[in-house]
C-alpha cells in the first residue's frame, strides 16, 4: 500500500525531514511529490485547497494506484482531508500532522504569520522555520537547528524553491480554508492518526484536538511537549514508530 506524502505550505521535496521519510520508507513504499506549480512541477498552482486536492488525486491515479494511504502535514493535511472525503475508495488510512479542519480557529492568520516570519528571518539571517515550527525554548531551538542540518543532508538533484506566484496562490488557498464554514468531517470514515506539538503557533494546537474529535475513526497522538508546528520532526523517532504501527494495524 503506497504512502503518499503531502507537504506543508511553501515546501518542496527537500522540506521533508529525512528521518521521517527514511523511517517510514524502511517499511513502506513512500512517495513524495510537488503538486502542480511547486518545485520542479510545471503548471500553475491552484489557489484553493480543493484544487490542490484534485491535482493530488490525478497524480495518484496517473501512477496507477487504486488505493493509497495519505500523510498530510500542515497545508498538506488540509489537502488530505479533502481527498479522503471526496475519494473514499481511493484512501485507506490518513495521517494528519500540524493541521486542522476548514474554518479552524486562527488558520486564516497563517499567511500573515508566515510573511512576518519570512521578513524577520531575512533581516536577522535566521531561517523562518526556527520561529514558525519550533518553540522559543532551549529544547525547541536545539531541535530547530538539528532539523535545518538534516534538511541539507541530500546534496544531489535538490528540488527548486517555490516560486513567488505559487506561494501567493498557496497563501490565498490557506486563508480561504481558514475562513470557510467549519467542516464536521463526519463523512470521512477512514481511520486517521492525528498529531501535533502542544504549542503550535501556525495552526493553533487546539485545532488538532478539534480535528480528532470531528473525525469518526481518529486516534490522537498525545500532543508533543515543548514542541510546535514541527513537533513530528522534533520527536521523529516516536512519531515514525506510531505512524508505522497505525498503518500496519
Amino acid at each position: 500500500m503506497p504512502l503518499i506524502l503531502l507537504i506543508h505550505m511553501a515546501g518542496n521535496l527537500d522540506n521533508w525531514d529525512p528521518r521521517v521519510v527514511d523511517g517510514l520508507a524502511a517499511r513502506r513504499r513512500v512517495i513524495t511529490f510537488g503538486n502542480r506549480g511547486v518545485g520542479g512541477s510545471g503548471g500553475s498552482t491552484p489557489d484553493t485547497i480543493e484544487g490542490m486536492a484534485h491535482d493530488a488525486v490525478r497524480f495518484i491515479r496517473a501512477l496507477g494506484f487504486g488505493q493509497v494511504d495519505l500523510f498530510g502535514l500542515s497545508m498538506g493535511g488540509f489537502i488530505a482531508q479533502v481527498v479522503a472525503e471526496e475519494e473514499p475508495r481511493l484512501v485507506r488510512k490518513v495521517i494528519l500532522a500540524g493541521t486542522g479542519p476548514a474554518g479552524g480557529d486562527g488558520i486564516d492568520k497563517v499567511p500573515a504569520l508566515a510573511i512576518q516570519a519570512t521578513i524577520k528571518g531575512a533581516l536577522t539571517r535566521r531561517d523562518p522555520k526556527l520561529s514558525l515550527f519550533f518553540t522559543d525554548t532551549t529544547g525547541g531551538r536545539r531541535a530547530g537547528r538539528a532539523l535545518l542540518r538534516r534538511l541539507e543532508e541530500r546534496t544531489d538533484n535538490r528540488d527548486k524553491d517555490i516560486s513567488l506566484p505559487s506561494l501567493r496562490a498557496q497563501l490565498k488557498a490557506v486563508k480561504r480554508w481558514g475562513r470557510q464554514v467549519p467542516s464536521n468531517l463526519s463523512a470521512v470514515r477512514q481511520p486517521a492518526l492525528v498529531a501535533n506539538g502542544e504549542n503550535d503557533r501556525m495552526v493553533p494546537s487546539q485545532n488538532t484536538i478539534d480535528l480528532a474529535a470531528r473525525l469518526p475513526k481518529s486516534e490522537l497522538v498525545p500532543l508533543y511537549p515543548d514542541s510546535g508546528h514541527g513537533g513530528i520532526f522534533q520527536h521523529h523517532e516516536d512519531f515514525v514508530a506510531r505512524a508505522l504501527g497505525f498503518l500496519d494495524s
